[in-house]
């Protein structure tokens, strides 16, 4: 029934204002009922005292009574508001005068009011009145000689010569609605539903905002499902919703990257497996059929090699990935001399040096310096680091290594070459997975696109950070921090 969020909402916002309106006339209407109540008990304080005054002076027979009770006499004078009536009672209680058309007997019988009465009921005001500390006698319930309703009675003595000869009573029916009650029960219905019209429609047009990017992203995830990431959400305003929207959209991209570097991967792993098989495959298919003279055999053997070699990295690399990204790889901490490692790496590739004649520039705060990090791993990203240098160094450029301190207690360590810049662009995405800068293989040409992804994946197992800035013309620099470590500390495993 509730399905969609706008229905949702909508429930939930008209039971809170129904309960909040609810609450509302409860506590106005009776916080009005009890001070009108309290206005009338007033009122019928004071007709009851000057009642009580007044046949207190005329006499204490029930002619006197009957003289003042009278049309010219002291009741119209006294009664300001026709729903005010008025009872006169003996000492006893049994009603004498009353301004009540018709009295109920204690048969439960309606009698007509006439002058002299004699059986007009009685009121039990000594046990069912309450006196207060200021003498006034009050009475909140049934009067069953006057009718069914509730009543607020308040009554006074009428004291002849010393003695109590009777009581007046005043009492006005409780049940019968105030008109100002009545006019602010009205009001807060029509204000309710006017603040519930205008709450639907708000709310609506809230929801609809709320909604309809919700909707589009509903829609593009499942065009994402079928493999078509080229769909993006209209981002409108500032909230939390546009950051939701821009979030979307940057994870679109993002798989939309990831998927052109995937068919890309692809293409590049079948480029990788195929040459050199088929290179494998011809020499050796040469040498068996004797196309291949004897003294030929070790030559091409070692381009066999070769090439079996570079089949063997790309299998080591796919293996690295998935035991890195699976968590079974583990690290064996110790403390190690970077600057060492850097130096040993360095001269494995002297020969490449030396064929691009590049000038080398090896810079350290000290001889050593030790770090505190899995040897080989660090091992790993420092030659892939320093091979893609080489690699994409310009002839008779620069290639720096420098091992500096930091602040935190870490070392900094980078690669620098003056070879090809990349692209600004380009910059947040070289250290994805299967992202090649060159996708031309113009000088990669053995790569695919893993070697910078195994760096930071190494390096952020650390809980180091690995980054690279390039400069518009040429050149680029990678670098990344890792702990300070001493020769004392001792290895272990994480």
């Amino acid at each position: 029934m509730f399905k969609s969020t706008f229905a949702k909402y909508l429930t939930a916002f008209v039971i809170i204002l129904l309960i909040s309106f609810l609450l509302l006339s409860s506590i106005l209407t009776s916080t009005i009922r009890e001070y009108l109540i309290k206005s009338k008990e007033e009122s019928l304080i004071k007709t009851a005292s000057v009642l009580s005054i007044g046949f207190s002076k005329v006499g204490n027979t029930l002619d006197s009574y009957i003289l003042a009770f009278g049309d010219r006499g002291l009741i119209p004078l006294v009664i300001q508001d026709d729903d005010v009536m008025v009872l006169i009672t003996d000492e006893d209680g049994n009603i004498l005068l009353t301004t009540v058309e018709t009295i109920i007997d204690e048969n439960g019988n309606k009698q007509p009011n006439t002058w002299g009465n004699k059986d007009l009921g009685s009121l039990d005001i000594n046990d069912e009145f309450e006196l207060d500390e200021n003498g006034v006698m009050t009475y909140r319930g049934k009067i069953a000689a006057v009718g069914k309703d509730s009543y607020l009675a308040c009554a006074m003595p009428i004291v002849f010569e010393g003695n109590v000869k009777g009581y007046a009573v005043a009492l006005i029916s409780t049940v019968r609605e105030d008109p100002m009650i009545l006019a602010t029960r009205r009001t807060i219905i029509s204000s309710t539903c006017w603040v519930m019209l205008a709450a639907v429609v708000a709310l609506y047009l809230i929801t609809e905002r709320v909604t309809t990017p919700l909707k589009n992203m509903t829609k593009a995830t499942k065009k994402f499902a079928k493999g078509d990431f080229g769909t993006r959400v209209t981002i409108c305003g500032h909230d939390e919703i546009a950051e939701l929207g821009e979030a979307f959209n940057h994870m679109a991209e993002s798989l939309d990257n990831f998927e052109k570097m995937r068919n890309s991967f692809l293409a590049n792993v079948s480029h990788d497996l195929r040459t050199p098989m088929t290179t494998i495959s011809g020499f050796i298919d040469g040498i068996t059929s004797g196309a291949i003279p004897p003294e030929k055999h070790e030559y091409y053997l070692g381009i066999v090699s070769a090439e079996v070699h570079r089949l063997s990295r790309l299998v080591t690399d796919l293996l690295d990935i998935s035991r890195l990204e699976s968590g079974e790889r583990k690290f064996n901490f110790i403390s190690f001399d970077v600057a060492e490692m850097a130096r040993i790496i360095l001269i494995s590739f002297e020969q490449k040096i030396g064929t691009k004649n590049l000038d080398v520039c090896f810079e350290t705060d000290e001889d050593s310096m030790f770090v505190y990090a899995d040897k080989d791993a660090i091992y790993q990203v420092l030659y892939n680091l320093v091979h893609n240098a080489i690699k994409f160094s310009a002839e008779n450029g620069k290639l720096a290594i420098s091992i500096r301190r930091a602040n935190g207690k870490k070392i900094r360590i980078s690669v620098y070459d003056e070879g090809q810049a990349i692209p600004k662009e380009e910059l947040p995405f070289i250290f994805d997975r299967f992202y090649k800068l060159d996708k031309s293989r113009g000088l990669d040409k053995s790569g695919v696109g893993l070697g910078l992804y195994i760096c930071k994946t190494i390096v952020d197992a650390h809980g180091e950070e690995i980054s690279a800035l390039s400069q518009n013309d040429s050149g680029a620099e990678f670098w990344f921090y890792l702990k300070e470590g001493t020769s004392k500390e001792r290895g272990r495993d994480i």
